[in-house]
Order: C-alpha cells, then structure tokens, then sequence
C-alpha cells in the first residue's frame, strides 16, 4: 500500500531526505532527488526570522519544481509568531509544512524551540494546532523520544498530535540529552506504530547507513518510511542503493570515480547558481572531502580545494583529480 500524507502519494516505503541545518539546501536537495530521494524538507527556518524578513530565513523558503514534494520545517518558541510564520511559509507554495520539535542544539533547545517543547507537551499541542489551522497544507512533525531517558514521552506526544490535525510523524530515536551520541533506539517508534490510535504514517529516523540497516529496520521496527541525514552527505547514492535493496536483496556496486565528480559537480554548480560565485564557493568547502571519502591520498586535493576560490581553478583541480585515478579502483570499503 502507498504511504500518504494528505494528498501525497509518496509510493510504498519512502525514503525521506532529513533537514539538516546548513547542509539540506537546494543544492544538495538536487543531488539527493537525483539519488532517489522521495521526500525532501528544507532546512529548518526560524519563524522569528520569517517575521522578521529576515534575507538568511527568507532564502530557505526558496524551492523548485524539480524537488517535489517538499516540505518547510519551521520552528520557534511562540506560539503566534508559528502561526504568522506558517502563513507565510504557506505563500512559498511547498507540498507540506513541517515542525521541528527535535533539534537538540543549544542555541534552538535553550531558547524554548526544537526539541524543547518535549519538556511542554501542553504548549507543543497548542502550538501544533495553531500551525494547523494557518493553513490549508498537511502538516507533518519530527521530534525525539524525549528530553532525555527520565522523560521518553513521545508515546504520548505522538497521539496528542495526531488528535490536532498532524498527517505524519519522524521520530529520531534518542532523546535531547544524547545529542546525536551514542546509538539510536527505535524500540518506542514500533510501539507508536503498534498503537491502535495511531493511523498517520510513522517514520523512523537515526543511524540509517546502509541498504542492509534500512531492510532490517523497516522490518524489525515496522515503520512507514525511514529519513536517512548524515549517510547522505557527500553520498546521495544511498537512497538509490537502499531502493535497489529493498527489491533485489542485492547491493548495488558503489558510485564511481566518475559518478562522484559529476555529483560534486553539479553540486558545485548549483551551490553558484543558487548563492552567487563568492557563497556559492565557500559553502561547497565543507562537501569535498564527503564526496572522495575513501579516496586514497585525496588529503592534498581537498586542502586544495577548501583554499580555492576561483570556480576555473576548481573545476582544474577535479579533472586533474578524474586524470590521477582514472584507471584505478580507487576507493577503499568505507565503515
């Protein structure tokens, strides 16, 4: 059976494309569709920033046909400035809007947003509900277990929200205090799956890696979808790998040389299109080494590149790279 939310076909078992804060922007959003992405967020978008006209928090409202569907993760503290921020995320026209009540880090969390709101759950549902009524778009929440292994709530959290109108639900299985330490337990997102309340889609999130993980867990934990974060950095060919998986039970061999640089480069390219030379140069810096990771002796190229801030000479340095090992089986079996 197809996963919905709202009106969204989103196929069987969708794979999901995490926001992640100065990584999941429209550039690397490209490269994931084209790796098999099925649902993409932005990266989260301050609702004070929003109302604020903020340029940094309006730019992350930009998307593109070719990334559909799409969702706007929002968050913040106050209940009405989620509301006006809701409406105008709205007028961007993106397929979904989504809350973040799961970001950990300081700044966000001790600021009463993110996964603060686990500590509230009374102002989470209320919150919940104004965004829901601001507009005419499903609206999908990610969160965490809890604030920490005292206060695993999410049990809780899940059918609450879904009594106020949410259409889908990612949990990341660790609580605000670990951080992204340790490992991911996914046990309570199989209970929330379990529960006979719950009827929207449950998507589990953390320390998704492999085809091998992905079949696993999809089984073991029985959810709806799975939102893959960091394995994508620098290798989009994950979610294209866990697909052929799920069908064959076979591995899919890993990109080539050849694959890479034409992910990095068109990654390079939109990143330039999107920000201008100058941004657009920087922020690609910290894609490099993800992008050859494996690569034996890549060291000097990458030093290189971060330092480069001429797009020719860029472009150079990788045909130099493409030439060097060419004719090799270059990368080594990664962790």
């Amino acid at each position: 059976m197809s996963v919905k939310i709202g009106n969204i076909d989103l196929g069987e078992f969708p794979l999901l494309l995490a926001p992640m804060e100065d990584v999941s922007d429209p550039p690397f959003r490209y490269v994931c569709k084209q790796g098999g992405a099925d649902l993409m967020y932005t990266e989260f978008i301050s609702s004070e920033g929003l109302i604020r006209d903020a340029a940094k928090s309006r730019q992350k409202l930009d998307i593109f046909e070719y990334e559909r569907p799409i969702g706007i993760q929002i968050f913040g503290s106050d209940i009405e400035s989620m509301r006006e921020a809701t409406e105008i995320a709205t007028l961007a026209k993106p397929d979904l809007m989504d809350i973040n009540y799961g970001c950990p880090v300081k700044n966000v969390a001790c600021r009463g947003a993110g996964a603060s709101l686990l500590q509230d759950v009374d102002k989470m549902v209320k919150m919940t509900a104004a965004v829901v009524k601001a507009t005419h778009l499903p609206v999908t929440v990610k969160t965490r277990l809890g604030w920490d292994d005292n206060t695993k709530n999410v049990y809780e959290v899940a059918e609450r929200l879904q009594d106020v109108g949410i259409q889908a639900l990612t949990i990341h299985g660790r609580t605000r205090a670990q951080l992204y330490k340790g490992e991911a337990d996914w046990t309570l997102i199989r209970e929330i799956k379990r529960n006979p309340r719950i009827k929207i889609p449950i998507f589990g999130n953390g320390d998704v890696d492999s085809p091998q993980k992905a079949a696993n867990w999809r089984l073991e934990y029985e959810v709806d979808g799975i939102m893959i974060g960091r394995a994508a950095i620098g290798y989009p060919w994950i979610f294209r790998e866990v697909k052929h998986f799920f069908k064959t039970g076979q591995l899919l061999p890993g990109p080539t040389l050849e694959e890479r640089m034409l992910a990095c480069r068109t990654h390079l390219n939109k990143s330039i299109e999107w920000k201008g030379p100058k941004v657009g140069v920087f922020e690609m810096r910290r894609h490099y080494a993800n992008y050859f990771k494996g690569l034996p002796d890549f060291k000097p190229y990458r030093m290189q590149l971060v330092k480069e801030e001429n797009i020719d000479t860029i472009h150079a340095i990788l045909d130099e790279v493409s030439e060097k090992y060419a004719n090799d089986m270059p990368f080594v079996e990664m962790a």
